[in-house]
């Protein structure tokens, strides 16, 4: 993907920003100004938060006041796709971006979000994927930029449970591979067998809306990851860890990840991440404890 040319006022560093809805609880400012400090970038980062119907008004006033990209989380990641001229292979693959870069008068689209997952759970937590059966509760914009990532890591059967039917039929279809992923109904989740590795990528935690969900789903040494991190995190750790996980994560490293692929793409240099990771894990008593 091409970097934008930083062509603002060369007397103010370049400007960033997450935008999503609700967004004042993101780290994202903190983590982006700590490998700004790391690798001695000088940039400014804020948090914007827009509704859905203001998100396309939000993001031209943000590139009218110079800014030259941004990352993009709930629920404005299928939306934002839909705005760029330009998209890279992943976010192609995931209808999907969470990674803007202004490239002239254009938005250019990339999404970290899979990468940025895979790296944390391989990397950070040790986890072998390959082979594992794996359940993908979420059809929306953060599963889909997971799902093909899962996949590229070799991971076994993908099943993909969603309230709405279709949007699980529309991820499964978009992915590519009828004989390795299958769509269900969430009500049926109970009878299709247990799994190795259950991700949680729906916003239902958040609206305290987390959906019944039975504790033989959880196989024995399963690995439960959900994308959020905090207290919204914790419903859904709570019932892994009480079903016999044997790994239960959340997503502060994801996102610590992709944010640092976003930095990356941006800069063109990869900060260190295992120092922002810790600093935010010991600063932070709300952030849920990875076992």
């Amino acid at each position: 993907m091409t970097r934008p040319e930083h062509v603002t006022d060369p007397s103010q560093p370049p400007r960033y920003a997450v935008i999503g809805h609700p967004v004042a609880h993101s780290l994202s400012p903190r983590i982006h100004a700590a490998f700004g400090r790391q690798t001695g970038i000088a940039l400014e980062y804020v948090a914007i938060d827009a509704t859905p119907e203001r998100f396309a008004d939000a993001l031209d006033a943000f590139a009218a006041r110079g800014g030259v990209g941004a990352n993009v989380t709930l629920p404005h990641k299928a939306r934002a796709a839909a705005l760029c001229t330009a998209l890279s292979e992943r976010a192609q693959r995931a209808g999907a971006v969470n990674t803007l870069l202004r490239v002239g008068n254009e938005w250019h689209g990339d999404n970290t979000d899979g990468v940025g997952l895979v790296r944390d759970l391989t990397e950070r937590h040790g986890l072998d994927l390959r082979g594992r059966r794996t359940l993908l509760i979420g059809a929306g914009g953060a599963a889909r930029g997971v799902a093909p990532a899962l996949l590229d890591a070799g991971i076994g059967d993908l099943y993909i449970v969603n309230r709405t039917a279709e949007r699980a039929d529309a991820l499964a279809d978009a992915l590519g591979q009828p004989g390795r992923v299958h769509p269900r109904y969430l009500d049926d989740v109970g009878a299709i067998g247990s799994f190795d590795l259950i991700v949680n990528a729906t916003s239902a935690s958040r609206d305290a809306a987390l959906p019944p969900l039975a504790g033989t789903l959880v196989a024995p040494r399963a690995a439960a990851v959900d994308l959020s991190y905090g207290e919204v995190a914790i419903p859904f750790l709570a019932w892994a860890r009480a079903a016999g996980a044997r790994e239960a994560v959340d997503g502060l490293g994801m996102l610590v990840e992709q944010a640092a692929e976003s930095f990356l793409r941006w800069h063109g240099v990869r900060p260190e991440t295992d120092a922002v990771y810790a600093l935010l894990r010991e600063r932070d008593d709300t952030l849920v404890t990875a076992d």
